[in-house]
């Protein structure tokens, strides 16, 4: 649709939202019938045309809507010209068949144009990702004008239920969106003075509450001696040993008594014996290996066996 784009004209400032209103009115309000037949040869023909005479039919329109959106401090004229592309999108997919006004229809896509310019420019940080922060986005101030709540900071309790039961939303999105709203955008780069003076700005105090990479390097490390020790120690099990441990200690979901005496061939009570046996070897294998590195003393040792073999076995599996 080049040529309803490269054609219609554009307001320039908001100084000039007089010209531009004037300039729009020169173009006729179509009649129905004239409406109904533009359309059937834009959609059966491709007629430029006539999709230039049903846009601009209807600039008026977009400007009006615009104008509604005013309050987020954003200029007229991009609000506008994303309600025309909004208006040519409309013009674009109307069936003029379905029997309702190309006005009617357009409304949806005009609005939906400048919300998304909206909710896109009004804010560094995104917003408005959900359908339920869309609908606060844009009705918010309207329901706290009416409730006379619009200079108050934070909403109390009952106005905050009551916006929530409202728009049908969760109240901590109220609460959330009208903190957004309240507020304005930051930058990290700004200097910590507000005279300018020294070097410092906010971002330097910012603290990191991640672990440091020497931190991780260390448990890094330590996992991996771990891991050496459980190899070490796990030598020391015959195969239905390891199996039992591995099952009724080291998995997330634990496997029964039942469970393994029947893969075994084996009574249930046998299988708690071969795990406690199993699991005091393995201990005692684990302090040796580490006693043998020179890793632990022995009444250090004594202490860490079990927990060590448990969580490096997971550290294995995972």
């Amino acid at each position: 649709m080049s040529a309803p784009i490269s054609n219609l004209p554009a307001l320039k400032g908001e100084g000039n939202l007089a010209l531009y209103l004037r300039e729009i009115r020169k173009f006729p309000i179509l009649e129905p019938n004239e409406e109904f037949m533009l359309a059937k040869a834009w959609r059966g023909q491709g007629d430029l045309d006539a999709a230039h005479k049903l846009v601009t039919s209807h600039l008026r329109l977009v400007a009006k809507i615009a104008m509604g959106y005013r309050g987020y401090g954003l200029p007229l004229a991009d609000l506008i010209a994303e309600g025309n592309v909004g208006m040519m999108q409309a013009v674009k997919r109307f069936d003029p068949d379905r029997g309702f006004r190309l006005a009617t229809y357009a409304m949806w896509w005009i609005r939906a144009a400048i919300q998304e310019y909206v909710l896109h420019s009004w804010s560094l940080v995104k917003i408005g990702t959900t359908a339920a922060q869309k609908k606060l986005f844009f009705n918010l101030r309207r329901i706290k004008g009416e409730m006379k709540a619009i200079d108050e900071g934070d909403l109390s309790p009952e106005q905050v239920q009551q916006i929530a039961k409202r728009l049908d939303v969760a109240e901590d999105e109220v609460i959330t969106m009208n903190r957004r709203l309240s507020g304005s955008d930051q930058s990290l780069n700004a200097p910590v003075r507000a005279d300018g003076e020294g070097d410092s700005e906010w971002q330097d105090w910012l603290v990191d509450e991640n672990d440091s990479q020497e931190t991780r390097f260390g448990a890094n490390e330590e996992m991996k001696r771990r891991q050496r020790l459980l190899n070490q120690a796990m030598a020391g099990l015959n195969g239905r040993e390891r199996e039992i441990i591995e099952a009724r200690r080291l998995e997330d979901e634990p496997a029964t008594l039942e469970d393994l005496s029947q893969r075994f061939g084996i009574s249930r009570e046998r299988v708690r014996q071969i795990e406690v046996r199993a699991f005091e070897k393995l201990q005692k294998n684990m302090k040796l290996a580490a006693e043998k590195e020179g890793l632990l003393s022995l009444s250090t040792a004594q202490g860490h066996e079990a927990k060590v073999a448990k969580q490096s076995v997971q550290q294995k599996s995972g």
